[in-house]
């Protein structure tokens, strides 16, 4: 038995596009998946609001949205009562990353939620503990990387690594969100290692690069800024599951035109990612780009879905630093 996993960043997701067209295209898209597990990004409200209101209006649209794609997004607190809804922001920003569920095929662990905020993280870290029915439990994180400063990506990413941090090796765990960059994976080439992304920013000539290039690189080589990715990467803590798969690249971002949503100057590329702690590379079955007319009505970026086998999930004190079991 499989676990599908899925990640959705949803485009301003807010009270007000509650029952409208593009509302209906998130719910028909989350449903032509049928995800066990559901991470979001971009559920906003209005920041000129009271800050002590914002919670409310955020649980308000995730809890909606759960229970039109018979989904559940209420934490369980270790006591076993109802904790708040599984959501999280910097707290001073209105910007909500989440994590849903399918009740009848996966399991919370009690006290197992956890929100990150300011000042780690630009956008909020979701993160939750699931039992699939593995020796461990499984943690799932729900992340938003900085739009603007490359350097504070990579800073973020060592925050994110010690999120799945144990002695021994990183804890049984899978990370998926829009990273806002792209990855440092590589993949075998006809002249050696290559990245599995290529260099889409070559021919640019925009104001945003400074957003994405490694400094000192523009109007020269033009080189994405990696080093988010590359920490995560690093001696096999994490691997990016389409690379690791090998399956065909696919962008996640760029199918809308400018006017459609924000304005676009990067073209395609793929910055939603999946990525999988060493415990559970041996458990990763799938991964695929969702691209139905659904999705790509839906929201700016398009899901990502990846397949796990529980039961091929190693156990942490099998797995060496650096190795798999």
């Amino acid at each position: 038995m499989t676990t599908k996993l899925a990640n959705l960043n949803t485009y301003k997701l807010s009270k007000r596009t509650i029952g409208t067209a593009s509302w209906e295209a998130r719910v028909t898209t989350i449903g032509e998946i049928a995800p066990d597990i559901l991470t979001l990004q971009e559920v906003i409200v209005d920041e000129t609001q009271p800050v002590d209101v914002w919670g409310a209006d955020a649980s308000a649209v995730i809890q909606q949205l759960a229970a039109d794609t018979g989904l559940n997004a209420t934490t369980i607190r270790t006591d076993g009562t109802p904790g708040p809804t599984a959501m999280a922001n910097n707290h001073a920003r209105g910007w909500y990353t989440a994590i849903l569920w399918r009740p009848d095929t996966v399991t919370p662990v009690p006290g197992g939620y956890r929100p990150y905020g300011a000042p780690d993280f630009w956008h909020g870290l979701t993160t939750m503990q699931f039992d699939l029915g593995s020796d461990e439990p499984i943690v799932i994180g729900s992340y938003h990387g900085d739009p603007f400063r490359p350097d504070f990506r990579a800073n973020e990413a060592l925050r994110l690594k010690s999120v799945f941090r144990q002695t021994g090796s990183p804890k049984p765990g899978l990370l998926l969100g829009d990273f806002n960059a792209l990855s440092a994976a590589t993949v075998p080439g006809p002249d050696g290692e290559q990245y599995y992304d290529a260099e889409p920013y070559l021919d640019q000539d925009h104001d945003d690069l400074e957003y994405q290039l490694v400094e000192g690189t523009i109007g020269t080589t033009q080189l994405a800024d990696r080093r988010q990715t590359e920490a995560l990467l690093r001696r096999g803590y994490m691997v990016d599951a389409a690379s690791h798969l090998g399956v065909p690249w696919q962008a996640t971002a760029g199918h809308w035109a400018d006017g459609q949503g924000d304005p676009d100057p990067w073209g395609a590329r793929r910055i939603d990612l999946v990525y999988a702690t060493r415990p559970v590379v041996p458990a990763l079955v799938s991964y695929r780009t969702h691209t139905s007319p659904a999705a790509k009505r839906a929201a700016d970026h398009l899901p990502v879905i990846c397949e796990i086998d529980p039961s091929r999930i190693v156990r942490v004190a099998d797995v060496g630093p650096g190795g798999q079991g």
